[in-house]
């Protein structure tokens, strides 16, 4: 494929606000691309847009102004080719996990033997086939949302889109999952937009992280991550000068301090 998998030219974003009685412009004018296969962070103050980035590339919202397209088509309905992880794990209670993981494929028609042969394999993947038959309220924060994550690349999306997906974790869960998504990324190698406020999260994290400039957001700057994946884990990268630096770099966009 030639051109970004995903493209933003001259987003203009806007929803009501029940507190105000009014419509809020989150993003204008707001030009971003994301290429094959890449791991694209965005982070930036809080009422920057960037959720409301996400719901419009998910399909969630439209434009009041601009362009999204994937594949150079545009983006105009939510579809099974961009799979979106909220934080909230939206795992049905009532359903073992292996059929939760299975659920997309069930509504695409796929047959029970099937469907359970390819959510076996992306538990695998996501360190949880020993949690097939269980139930939601029997898993860890940490594992409801390896499993949200399973059921996603489940239904072979080309674009995972990630939304704060680790906020309501504890902290030290929050680095085992953040090393996980690394290994689960480096086997799957979709094409990842993720969205957070933590600043470490995103270098660690990141091929490329885009920081967005106060509401209404638009692209302050594109800071590449080029260390090697071989390197991220947290034992590694907290020893790492070019770690802290990229991250202070980061930090200093976010902040509005010239890094």
């Amino acid at each position: 494929m030639t051109g970004p998998k995903i493209a933003v030219r001259d987003l203009r974003l806007e929803y009501f606000s029940e507190e105000r009685g009014e419509r809020h412009v989150a993003v204008d004018a707001l030009s971003l691309d994301i290429a094959e296969n890449e791991f694209l962070c965005v982070v930036g103050p809080s009422g920057c847009g960037k959720s409301t980035l996400i719901a419009a590339i998910a399909g969630f919202l439209k434009p009041r102004a601009g362009t999204l397209t994937m594949n150079g088509r545009p983006i105009g309905r939510p579809g099974a080719d961009r799979g979106v992880v909220f934080q909230e794990y939206a795992l049905l209670p009532w359903k073992r996990v292996i059929d939760n993981v299975a659920l997309g494929l069930k509504f695409k028609g796929m047959g029970k033997a099937e469907r359970h042969a390819v959510a076996r394999r992306f538990l695998e993947i996501t360190n949880l086939a020993d949690a097939a038959q269980k139930f939601p309220h029997e898993l860890s924060g940490g594992m409801k949302q390896r499993a949200a994550v399973a059921r996603t690349l489940a239904n072979a999306p080309e674009v995972m889109l990630m939304d704060e997906p680790f906020a309501a974790v504890d902290a030290q869960t929050r680095l085992t999952l953040q090393e996980e998504l690394v290994r689960i990324w480096e086997r799957s190698r979709v094409t990842v937009m993720f969205v957070t406020h933590s600043v470490e999260e995103a270098v660690f994290l990141a091929d490329r992280v885009v920081v967005l400039t106060p509401g209404p957001g638009r692209v302050k700057a594109s800071v590449p991550i080029p260390i090697a994946r071989e390197r991220r884990d947290w034992t590694t990268m907290n020893a790492d000068p070019e770690f802290a630096r990229l991250r202070d770099v980061v930090l200093g966009l976010v902040r509005g301090v010239a890094a």
